[in-house]
């Protein structure tokens, strides 16, 4: 499916407004510039949430795991399925290669009210979702907003007025280490910025176990 500048343009306007009156102002794809080992930017809090299968899911069976986060929700009708698009072409490549075997995908909605596990079984077959890769995941609403506002330090909103995309949410995936670190940021609708992903999560990859990460300065406005 071929998407115009047109299509693109509201959407990222919209996600920049955000971005400022929510002063996130992250280092998007900042792990993408380096050749160096991704510097740590922040960790995720603990979390469980449930999953497309009604299962728990949160950070208890991503521990171990690298893995890979967005944030949609299944009736957004241009900009997540463009990241689901893409997620699933990242999916393909982690597939190809054996370093990549425990990279894992989560796809967290913004809409739980509205994305049942039902719902969301149904949206991962569309974008050919392998469940033992990539999972989508649902739960309390206020307990996913603050996770996506202070634990990944992404915007989310209403939209008022706007029935068709009532909430607004950040583009970005985000890279998370073995021990729970967020170790970059990218725009996922960037080709440039999917392809410093890529080449990160190999360096995370290859990090002993318990590597220490090269820490780094809060983003501003955290």
């Amino acid at each position: 499916m071929t998407w115009s500048l047109a299509t693109i343009a509201p959407f990222r306007s919209r996600m920049r407004v955000l971005a400022v009156v929510g002063a996130v102002c992250l280092t998007a794809c900042g792990a993408g510039s380096r050749s160096s080992p991704a510097p740590v930017l922040g960790a995720i809090p603990p979390f469980e949430l449930v999953d497309q299968d009604a299962n728990g899911f949160g950070t208890d069976e991503l521990a171990g795991s690298i893995w890979i986060a967005d944030f949609i929700f299944t009736r957004c009708p241009d900009m997540c399925p463009m990241l689901s698009s893409v997620m699933a072409r990242v999916q393909s490549k982690l597939a190809k290669d054996p370093a990549f075997e425990d990279v894992r995908l989560v796809s967290i909605s913004v809409d739980p009210e509205h994305d049942t596990p039902a719902l969301l079984t149904a949206y991962a077959e569309k974008y050919g979702a392998d469940p033992d890769r990539w999972t989508f995941v649902t739960g309390p609403r206020e307990e996913i907003w603050r996770l996506s506002r202070d634990g990944f330090r992404l915007p989310v909103g209403d939209a008022p007025g706007n029935a068709d995309a009532p909430i607004l949410h950040s583009e970005k995936f985000v890279l998370t280490d073995r021990q729970g670190r967020i170790r970059g940021y990218y725009d996922a609708l960037d080709q440039k910025a999917q392809l410093a992903m890529m080449r990160d999560i190999r360096l995370v990859a290859n990090e002993p176990a318990d590597a220490a990460a090269s820490p780094a300065a809060a983003p501003p406005g955290t």
